[in-house]
């Protein structure tokens, strides 16, 4: 079961490696191409555990195995009829006969009805535990999205302190940068420099 953890998560991680080398043109949203998302999605829902694929095809067959115990029923029911009305032309013993006929019939019924009851209960047991596996797998699968977009929202919010730095260090330059025109403008020119001074 590790290893197929380990096959999910490492999945998760290519997706996540994907959406960060997607072309971003608008700062929040990321262009992936189709194909690379849905290869990796397909992958993903082969590394599903065997369990969960063998619980849905029982699930599926439920119906089926129902029917053919009715059907099993059904036949075994008509062969002690048949034998019961050949044995009843036969003998003498016509109500020993139907009897005993009865009986085995319901034999049968109860037999059959127990067979299905506990169809229907292994498949349910089976359901259960398909379910179980599933929500272990969603609940893990939300943790890793909640982790990539927290890290996302931390990346994104790196990334708008930088600009932030940036546009101080640009807005500092360019006083600096006006100062000392204005600095080498009244060296040059002093008859002027009472118009550089401030205010």
């Amino acid at each position: 079961m590790n290893s197929q953890k380990d096959v999910i998560y490492g999945l998760m991680g290519e997706l996540e490696d994907a959406l960060d080398r997607g072309f971003s043109p608008f700062g929040y949203y990321s262009i992936v191409k189709k194909d690379t998302v849905t290869n990796l999605l397909d992958k993903l829902f082969a590394a599903l555990p065997d369990e969960i694929k063998e619980a849905r095809a029982l699930l599926r067959r439920k119906d089926e195995l129902q029917y053919e115990a009715q059907q099993k029923a059904e036949s075994i029911i008509a062969d002690a009829q048949n034998e019961a009305n050949r044995l009843l032309s036969e003998s003498d013993l016509l109500r020993a006969v139907q009897r005993e006929a009865e009986k085995i019939k319901e034999q049968v019924i109860n037999d059959c009805e127990e067979i299905k009851r506990k169809a229907v209960e292994e498949a349910d047991a089976i359901r259960l535990q398909a379910v179980e596996e599933a929500n272990k797998i969603k609940d893990g699968t939300s943790v890793m999205a909640e982790q990539i977009l927290a890290s996302l929202e931390h990346n994104m919010a790196q990334m708008q302190e930088i600009v932030k730095d940036g546009q101080v260090q640009l807005e500092k330059r360019r006083m600096e940068s006006e100062e000392s025109m204005s600095a080498n403008y009244v060296n040059q020119r002093p008859e002027y420099a009472q118009d550089f001074k401030m205010q």
